[in-house]
């Protein structure tokens, strides 16, 4: 409901490697510098008021545009990686069980297999890797 058939072609048939965002503003600079010139627009400071605030508009839909483009870095990744390798060996030292009573020389730590912690690890390593 923005555009006739007419404009609706010539945006299709435009050929761009990237979005074609930019396009309507293109349409409306021109339609606004054309009404300035037929007088429908009485004053060049109203025109400005309106090209600028299509401009701001236009820098809002860029950015997005560039969110879009650019991925993740390669940092973020590398942190979440360290953080769940660094939280699965936290895990396996804070969660053995010493047992004071038992006369443990040096209260070393239990050796055991620790079932809950490797499925917790496993699970966050597989969510990490998606």
């Amino acid at each position: 409901g923005f555009m006739t058939r007419h404009e609706r072609k010539i945006f299709d048939d435009l050929k761009s490697p990237h979005l074609k965002y930019w396009v309507p503003f293109v349409w409306f600079g021109n339609l606004a510098s054309k009404a300035r010139k037929e007088g429908r627009i009485r004053d060049s400071v109203d025109l400005q008021t309106l090209m600028n605030e299509m401009n701001k508009y236009r820098s809002w839909c860029s950015l997005l545009f560039g969110y879009d483009w650019v991925g993740i870095p390669l940092v973020y990744t590398q942190v979440v990686t360290l953080a769940v390798y660094t939280f699965f060996f936290a895990c396996l030292i804070g969660r053995q069980f010493l047992d004071t009573d038992q006369g443990y020389q040096g209260h070393d730590l239990d050796i055991y297999i620790p079932i809950f912690t490797l499925l917790q690890f496993f699970f966050y390593a597989g969510w990490l890797k998606v």
